[in-house]
């Protein structure tokens, strides 16, 4: 991309793009926000007015089209992510898609190809990758601080009064039509793609078993074995009788424990117990969004690909039995 700036586009301001991502694209340099979309045009002009953006339309089309647009945020159900990006990536439009990339396997498939036959750039909104708890923990991992990782075991459980879930007017996120399969599909994307950054290739994966009268969007379970001999164990479970949001990684001399929704990290060794404590930025997708300006300017690699995505599609594909 030639230009200096990147022009941002928004399509689908709902709640994500609210205060998580949407006032990112216009707090940091090289980057503006110049035009917003989303279907209901009270909905949206009202956003717009509430932002500061200087164009608003209830089309998407329109908006991937606008000349005045570079860059375009994808920020809808996943259903529709497929066929946007496609439509931007025709308009040789930069893509920033939100979590989870698409649907399932085969649309992430289709993605690869078109993008393999283009020259724009596309990045995934995996963004805790760039939260500093997570880059801690990476820290950790890379300073071999616990020793050789035998294994990580993740546990997720969140009963009918818990608020890992975003709340919306519309609950699209249990239309497996819509959203590709329940909660699991809103929150797993996240903690998975944290397993692929921190362990890499992955060798084999497998479905876990819950009880036969459970339905399959409520817990899901699997397991990776990845190439460097880490194990890891998945559970999520949105009908439980209690809460819980535990990550423990296992290593030949201690355990690192921290959660996806808190603050703290847990460093247990044979000599001493370590905490660290860390607070999210107010735009938590800041870190990522500044990241993804960069690489579109050309001053930085991918912060997450599509090739990457697709590998944590596969891995929740194979936990819910898709095949």
């Amino acid at each position: 991309m030639n230009s200096s700036i990147i022009n941002w586009g928004i399509i689908g301001c709902g709640d994500v793009a609210e205060v998580k991502s949407g006032p990112a694209f216009q707090k940091l340099k090289g980057s503006s926000l110049v035009a917003v979309m989303r279907r209901n045009e009270e909905k949206v002009k009202d956003f717009a007015k509430r932002h500061q953006v200087p164009n608003y339309t209830t089309s998407a089309l329109e908006l991937i089209n606008d000349k005045r647009v570079n860059a375009v945020y994808i920020a809808t159900p996943p259903a529709s992510h497929l066929s946007y990006t496609k439509q931007a990536i025709q308009a040789g439009k930069n893509v920033y898609l939100e979590k989870p990339m698409v649907l399932n396997s085969k649309e992430a498939d289709e993605l690869l190809k078109v993008l393999k036959d283009s020259n724009v750039k596309v990045t995934v909104a995996h963004y805790r990758r760039n939260l500093p708890l997570f880059i801690k923990v990476k820290e950790l991992l890379d300073a071999n601080v616990i020793g050789k990782i035998s294994s990580v075991e993740i546990d997720i459980a969140q009963s009918q009064n818990a608020n890992l879930i975003a709340k919306t007017d519309e609950n699209w996120r249990l239309n497996p039509e819509i959203s590709g399969g329940g909660y699991f599909h809103d929150i797993a994307p996240h903690q998975i793609d944290l397993m692929y950054h921190y362990f890499g290739a992955v060798s084999k994966i497998t479905k876990g078993s819950v009880p036969e009268d459970t339905n399959p969007m409520d817990w899901v379970i699997g397991e990776v074995q990845f190439e460097n001999g880490v194990h890891f164990k998945g559970s999520w479970n949105f009908a439980a009788e209690a809460d819980s949001d535990r990550c423990v990684i296992k290593g030949e001399k201690g355990a690192i424990t921290f959660s996806f929704y808190s603050d703290e990290i847990r460093v247990e060794t044979d000599n001493k117990t370590e905490t660290f404590n860390f607070e999210n930025p107010k735009h938590v997708q800041q870190p990522m969004i500044e990241q993804v300006v960069g690489y579109f300017l050309g001053q930085n690699e991918n912060p997450c690909s599509v090739e990457e995505a697709a590998v944590v599609t596969k891995i929740m594909d194979t936990f819910c039995g898709i095949e």
